[in-house]
């Protein structure tokens, strides 16, 4: 197995962020590139290429690619074309292991966020559009045992939390006393795991994350099989 013989990210990634937030403009990003380059992005590369063989132990789907434009690691610049805050850069590290058959976030995947604020382990689809959204709600209405024997699995309900981001009511053509119905309202399926700073700070952050993809792995399994795809 792939390891990390010291630690990835360092306290300085914490700081380089943290003044990231603080100067968050074209002149001193340009005047700090080579600090970012060092404590940001040459760890995460790294770390995505420790994670890409472990990644094909759980599924040969995943995608775990450490170009620096358009792989796993996710750019630092902000897209502002539609939003009120123009700062250009994020303050956070972004890694996706997205499924192969995906173009983007919206696919089933694993999710790595590294922010002073917050670190945390996702895994799950997030916002899928409506086609795919009508897959997973007619998979769990017609599956229920097997949904509910993933979610309520004690290794995946204790370790993550589901966003809880959902309609009002009842989505179209569904009860609203169906059994799960709180399922059935959620917008994405999603799954949460808070990461402790000396997590990822430790060189044993892979072993860690391989730990989260193996507790989902039935979680993801069955996201894909909703949606038709391979896992």
């Amino acid at each position: 197995m792939a390891r990390a013989t010291r630690p990835l990210f360092t306290a300085d990634t914490f700081r380089f962020l943290n003044a990231l937030a603080l100067n968050n403009h074209r002149d001193w990003f340009d005047a700090n590139r080579e600090a970012y380059e060092k404590l940001v992005r040459e760890p995460a590369l790294e770390l995505i290429r420790v994670m890409a063989p472990r990644l094909r132990r759980i599924s040969q789907h995943l995608v775990a690619s450490d170009r620096k434009q358009g792989g796993s690691l996710m750019r630092v610049h902000r897209d502002v074309r539609f939003s009120r805050d123009k700062q250009p850069y994020k303050t956070n590290v972004g890694i996706q292991f997205r499924h192969a058959a995906g173009k983007d976030v919206h696919a089933p995947g694993y999710y790595l966020h590294v922010a002073p604020s917050g670190c945390f382990f996702g895994c799950g689809v997030w916002h899928p559009d409506a086609a795919a959204l009508a897959n997973i709600r007619r998979y769990i209405d017609e599956k229920p045992a097997a949904w509910k024997r993933v979610v309520c699995a004690p290794d995946f309900a204790d370790r993550f939390d589901r966003d809880t981001e959902a309609l009002s009511r009842a989505p179209k053509g569904y009860p609203p006393d169906h059994p799960l119905i709180e399922d059935l309202k959620r917008k994405s399926h999603i799954a949460m795991a808070p990461l402790r700073r000396t997590e990822v700070l430790s060189a044993s952050l892979p072993d860690t994350l391989s730990a989260n993809c193996a507790a989902s792995k039935p979680f993801m399994k069955l996201l894909s099989m909703a949606l038709g795809l391979a896992f």
